[in-house]
């Protein structure tokens, strides 16, 4: 019996059966300390020899069964022969201990040409630590040199693919003096190093559980096997590299501290040679099938007999220790260490691989691309093949386990004979125990018949032949592409597995292209788990995803759910929705708002009103983007159009107040669009539009009111009242949907088509109420209808129109009758909302049922005015709503005359009773914001400068102040100042004070110097027209008017004008004998001139009139009120320095101006000089040189 050399073993215990006499005697003495070329080439097959046909790695130690120590193993290693076929592992081996490192290098490169890359020589080469340099001196004879030794060629941190061989001769070292001490820093360190790492693995292999003991472990799974200080140490690496990973750095930075002892920037320091495993994530994903301890060799074989090994090695009773020094047992371990981690990778590789091929094997056929004989049965062969039929024997007893001796991690698949015809026995055999039901889908097809040529070849000839064509089935790719699907569901096989690797190689703006392709295989591959990856694929498809992104996806989540149906749609759509509701980008955020929305249809209706319902709940109220929250709002309205739990009313109108308080305008814009219509919609359904939704409504907008008495807060009642505005749509479908013509509507004959007008802009389709009642023209049959029943039946039985009319409109009358008629904001909503209203419920209802409950409350009549008293509901905030959103809805000469004559007689009532103007200052404040409305409103001020009685000829002066500003020029100088002229005559001066704030507007607003010439000779005159010389309400108004209009006025104005005169009314104000007209103008006065302290006055003007017009302000104060005065000596001070700041100026001369203006442009030039320097501070010097 041979000898066998476990670093020099042949492919397989059965193929050294098959040649025994194919041997070559390779003699080694152990003792020698470098070992040297051995005679010959033992490594050259001879001319006669077999091409391999199958390469298994030579790198498989004894399973140490009995007393075998592997160490005892390695040591005798060169005693015995070796077989003339070798693996190129071995050979690889070899040259490494032999120190051939150039050889090993040139074969490297060789293996790596070919495409065939050896793991052991990618490993040397990669490892600085093997080209450490040593010392110059050579080692001891008895020193035995592992792959580690000393090359004195190379850097401390240099390999040999980064080598520049030109730098060093073949005559030594050549050093240079100055590098010494670098280099002995470096060697020390390196030292340090490699001792550490032999420290590591001499105290693992120290601590190695004894095999019973690991057999007690495994056979007692509660018993856990105490830790390894390598495995801790592996495992404090892989934790904090997880810990980095996924940010959490403060943690990794405590884990780190506590574990001083260790690197973990460097996986080296875990031990010598110990391969990296994957990270704690593709651990915990691959949990099934989990990696072996590095040191674990208990599934590890060579397949060598016990009788097979030389005697002077193998006892039956435990060996004695061999007489080794430690180092050679470091370096006989660290060989082992690094073929156990091998081949324990290779192990799990191939594992992974045989399930997969195991679990699809029924739809897979062969692809023949080898003569017919390589395909025979090797079962019924005669000539023996005992690894075939090893692995064939272990597949058909289970086709899910894994052979043990299988584990080559060189193992040539690329002939596709024999492992298909090992694969093809457990398909026919067993595939019907693994799979029935996808057995039983397959499509029967004929195998494929190919020429056989009349040749007398061995199998194994042929399949060593055909191992040259150079095909790669043994990648994940290869073994794609290898394979051919021929059905429906091995297509969705193959796509499921390959898209995950297809999706990241897209570039991202092209990705969309696969959502065909995703969604297809998600819809009908076979396997749950698979479906979610794809899904899963589909929602992280895009990093940030745009709206046309969006909706490709969405439209193609719909799809999905068409075709898989509510439950799949449940169980696989919804989670990957709920996994990405918080995510870090908003886009992928507004995806799930989205998505939520569009597969409410496809949902089941539990879920509907559960689960999604309450995602975007959450995302209502937590999510901090406006588009997110837009988009759930949209998805809402869906929801409210697809429920039909009324036990969710409550909720639903909980939602609609929480959006519409919403700060962002785009989100409460999308409530009325689409949130407020479906949820209204689904009320109407109920029956709770009138007896629930609008009364909670209304019943928030008086608790506002009742609670605002001393402060409204008018934005909760503009979000109330909006939404009420929103619900006169639906309000009015109910209407016409529930009246006693409704029946009698009919599509066929003349049907006339809608006036454009009839109805407002809805803001949305939703709110357009011919799409509430269902078409256009049955909308039109049913108002055809309502006008007929309204003008000549009556209400009469209609319920829901005599809601409208006695509940509805009598509380909203009531409402605005308690609001603030001075709040302009209140005024203009509840206007809109009136109007809307009789716009939508059209003119007969609001001649016939609005108007007359208004005229009925107001009860104009000049006879009925208690002059004492007053009329207490004209003053309220009635009047400009009742003005402005009722009358002002239909624009016929009938309506503006009833416009015109109730502003008239407004006009009139409130002058006659001296009651407050406000509510009709704020009916032509809102009319007067419409041009439209700007010739009505003269017409009726016109009416007032006419009028008999002074009292409501002021009234109109004061109102014209009011209209100015929104009128063009063109009237103001035809219509307004021609009134003003003719009341500024009036024989009652108090007409004539009422006209001068509408001048002094006209002065602040107007731009044509002829008609401020006009204006500016009618203020002068009451300034300067003796009659008005004691007219202290005449001086306070002037005053009151400057000091409002002044800062705005056109500059000439306020100098030549504005202040002169304030500047002689301060001065015969020191003369004023009533103290207590004094007070009063020196108090407007003050007013005035802090309101044009601000503006620019020249230095004339300054010394001439407003300095003197405050020293003589400050001569009153000083009497009146000190605390003024105090005020006024700041200011004139201020004015003072202004004036003295400016004679300096004045005193350089011609410098003056032209300083300023080349001190700017020089200011200018230098820092935009500055703001083109780099930091060069040779730059910086050169913009301070001097031209030249």
């Amino acid at each position: 019996m041979a000898s066998v050399n476990p670093f020099n073993l042949s492919d397989s215990e059965e193929e050294a059966e098959r040649r025994p006499n194919e041997t070559v005697d390779t003699e080694r003495s152990p003792s020698d300390g470098a070992p040297g070329p051995p005679p010959g080439n033992p490594f050259s097959p001879p001319a006669d020899a077999e091409p391999p046909t199958l390469l298994l790695s030579s790198n498989r130690t004894s399973p140490s069964g009995e007393g075998i120590s592997v160490s005892v193993a390695a040591t005798s290693a060169m005693a015995g022969s070796a077989e003339t076929r070798v693996s190129v592992d071995v050979i690889a081996a070899q040259l490494l201990r032999d120190q051939y490192v150039l050889t090993a290098l040139e074969f490297h490169t060789e293996l790596l040409e070919a495409g065939r890359e050896l793991p052991r020589l990618r490993d040397y080469f990669s490892n600085p630590g093997n080209f450490e340099r040593q010392s110059g001196t050579p080692p001891a004879k008895d020193q035995v040199l592992g792959p580690g030794g000393p090359l004195n060629r190379a850097g401390s941190i240099s390999t040999l693919d980064s080598l520049d061989f030109a730098r060093y001769s073949d005559d030594g070292n050549r050093e240079s003096d100055e590098r010494v001490a670098v280099l002995e820093f470096e060697l020390r360190k390196a030292k340090e190093t490699i001792q550490a790492l032999r420290a590591n693995l001499t105290q693992a292999a120290e601590s190695e559980v004894p095999s019973q003991e690991r057999k007690n472990f495994k056979s007692s799974p509660e018993i856990q096997e105490p830790i390894r200080p390598l495995e801790k140490r592996a495992l404090n690496f892989l934790v904090n590299e997880y810990l980095l990973k996924n940010e959490y750095k403060l943690s990794s930075i405590t884990f780190s501290d506590e574990n001083d002892d260790q690197d973990f920037e460097l996986w080296d320091d875990v031990g010598l040679n110990i391969p990296k495993p994957p990270d704690l994530l593709q651990l915990y994903r691959n949990c099934g099938t989990p990696l072996p301890s590095p040191r674990d060799t208990v599934d590890v074989s060579v397949g060598v007999d016990f009788g097979d090994l030389p005697g002077n090695c193998i006892a039956q009773e435990p060996p004695k220790k061999p007489d080794l020094s430690q180092q050679q047992q470091t370096e006989v371990v660290q060989e082992l260490e690094y073929q156990i981690s091998l081949l324990n990778n290779e192990k799990q590789s191939l594992a992974e691989q045989m399930k997969k091929l195991q679990s699809e094997i029924q739809t897979l056929k062969r692809t023949v691309s080898s003569p017919p004989p390589a395909t025979l049965d090797l079962g019924s062969q005669n000539t023996p093949n005992p690894c075939s039929s090893s692995a064939t024997n272990a597949s058909s007893t289970d086709p899910l386990s894994v052979p043990p001796t299988d584990n080559g991690q060189y193992l040539d698949i690329r002939g596709v004979s024999e492992p298909e015809t090992v694969l093809d026995l457990p398909s026919t055999q067993n595939t019907t125990h693994a799979h029935p039901q996808s057995h039983n889908k397959l499509k029967s097809r004929p195998p494929v018949q190919f020429d056989q040529p009349n040749r007398k070849l061995s199998p194994a000839f042929l399949q060593a032949l055909l191992s040259f064509c150079r095909m790669c089935s043994d990648s994940r790719l290869g073994a794609e592409v290898s394979r051919i699907a021929d059905s429906e569901e091995s297509v969705m096989l193959m796509l499921g597995r390959c898209l995950p690797h297809i999706v990241p190689n897209v570039l991202l703006a092209k990705r969309e292209e696969l959502i065909p392709l995703i969604l297809c295989t998600a819809c009908l591959h076979p396997e749950p788990k698979e479906r979610d990856q794809l899904l899963h694929i589909l929602f992280n498809l895009i990093k940030r995803p745009d709206d046309e992104q969006r909706q490709m996806i969405l439209t193609g989540c719909v799809a999905f759910a068409r075709h898989v149906g509510p439950t799949r749609v449940e169980a696989e759509l919804l989670p990957q929705c709920w996994e990405q509701i918080n995510h870090k980008y908003p886009e992928r955020r507004l995806l799930v708002a989205e998505s939520c929305g569009a597969l409410a249809p496809y949902l089941p209706k539990e879920i509907r009103s559960s689960l999604v319902l309450s995602m975007l709940q959450q995302m209502l109220a937590e999510d901090k983007a406006d588009m997110v929250r837009e988009a759930v709002v949209k998805s809402l309205g869906i929801i409210m159009g697809y429920i039909d739990d009324p036990d969710k009313y409550s909720q639903g109108f909980e939602l609609m107040l929480l959006s519409l308080g919403d700060p962002s305008e785009r989100v409460v814009s999308a409530v009325h669009q689409v949130f407020i219509p479906a949820f209204a919609a689904w009320t109407t359904e109920l029956g709770t539009l009138q007896t629930a939704l609008i009364p909670s409504l209304l019943a928030r907008i008086e608790k506002l009111l009742t609670q605002g008495e001393h402060g409204l807060d008018e934005h909760k009642l503009h979000v109330f009242l909006s939404a009420l505005q929103s619900l006169i749509p639906p309000l009015f479908a109910v209407v016409l949907q529930n009246a006693p013509f409704t029946s009698r509507a009919k599509l066929h004959g003349d049907i006339p088509a809608i006036e454009v007008t009839r109805f407002p802009r809805p803001a949305s389709p939703l709110q357009d109420v011919a799409t509430i009642i269902g078409s256009r023209e049955m909308l039109s049959a049913l108002l055809l209808l309502y006008d007929h029943q309204l003008e000549h039946e009556g209400t009469t039985g209609w319920d829901s129109l005599l809601w409208v009319v006695n509940q509805l409109l009598p509380q909203l009358i009531e409402i605005v009758g308690r609001i603030n008629v001075t709040s302009s904001t209140c005024v203009h909503e509840f206007s809109r909302f009136f109007w809307r209203l009789c716009r939508t419920f059209g003119k007969i209802f609001t001649n016939a049922k609005v108007k007359p409950q208004f005229q009925e409350i107001l009860r104009l009549s000049e006879e009925n005015v208690d002059v004492s008293a007053g009329n207490d509901i004209l003053t309220k905030a009635t009047v400009p709503i009742y003005a402005t959103g009722v009358l002002t809805c239909y624009n016929q000469e009938e309506d503006r005359k009833l416009l015109v004559g109730f502003l008239e007689d407004v006009m009139t009532t409130l002058s006659l009773s001296h009651a407050p103007l406000d509510s009709l200052k704020a009916s032509f404040v809102e009319l007067g914001a419409n041009p439209v409305y700007h010739e009505l409103l003269l017409t009726v001020l016109w009416y007032g400068v006419v009028h008999t009685s002074a009292l409501v000829r002021c009234t109109a002066a004061r109102m014209f102040e009011l209209l100015v500003k929104g009128v063009n020029e063109t009237l103001v100088a035809q219509r307004v100042v021609p009134a003003l002229i003719t009341l500024s005559s009036d024989p009652e001066i108090s007409v004539r004070i009422s006209t001068i704030p509408a001048f002094g507007t006209i002065m602040e607003t107007v731009t044509q110097k002829e008609l401020l010439e006009r204006v500016k000779m009618q203020l002068a005159s009451f300034l300067e027209d003796p009659q008005y010389q004691d007219q202290h309400s005449l001086h306070m108004e002037i005053i009151r008017t400057f000091g409002r209009v002044g800062p705005n006025a056109e500059p000439r104005f306020r100098d030549e004008f504005v202040l002169p005169h304030l500047h002689k009314l301060a001065l015969a104000n020191n003369s004023q004998a009533v103290e207590s007209k004094r007070i009063d103008i020196a108090t407007q006065l003050f007013e005035a001139y802090s309101a044009l302290s601000c503006c620019f006055i020249s230095e004339e003007v300054m010394v001439n009139h407003f300095l003197p017009g405050l020293r003589c302000l400050r001569a009153d104060m000083e009497q009146l009120s000190p605390e003024h005065e105090v005020i006024l000596s700041s200011m004139i001070k201020e004015c003072e320095i202004k004036v003295e700041n400016r004679g300096m100026a004045d005193a350089q001369g011609s410098m003056s101006i032209a300083s300023s203006l080349v001190g700017e442009d020089a200011k200018t030039k230098f820092l935009s000089k500055m703001g083109q320097l780099t930091t060069s501070g040779a730059m910086l010097a050169n913009v301070f040189q001097r031209k030249k």
